[in-house]
């Protein structure tokens, strides 16, 4: 049985929209953590899983982030400067 791309997609971008929100004051899950993505003033919150954290791709951006922002996050959270787009790129990828 094959497995359609745009489905794979469309269901890793449900799981993102449903772990993203608006709110700074909703839990973050045990095993994820929250991060902001966008550029400039808009950004997004999402709370993805750690083991996001030993993927290469994931790591590059957090590298991104530390260039730009070093330790300091106005946000309060970690914030990572690249498209929604982007992030849900990888994401989907992650989630496969």
């Amino acid at each position: 049985m094959a497995i359609s791309i745009p489905r794979v997609l469309q269901s890793s971008k449900k799981l993102l929209k449903s772990f993203s929100h608006s709110s700074n004051n909703i839990d973050v899950p045990k095993g994820h953590l929250a991060v902001y993505i966008g550029e400039k003033l808009q950004k997004k919150r999402f709370v993805v899983p750690v083991t996001y954290l030993n993927n290469s791709s994931f790591q590059n951006l957090l590298r991104k982030a530390e260039e730009e922002f070093g330790f300091h996050h106005s946000m309060g959270g970690l914030t990572i400067p690249c498209t929604e787009q982007i992030f849900i790129d990888l994401a989907s990828r992650l989630n496969t």
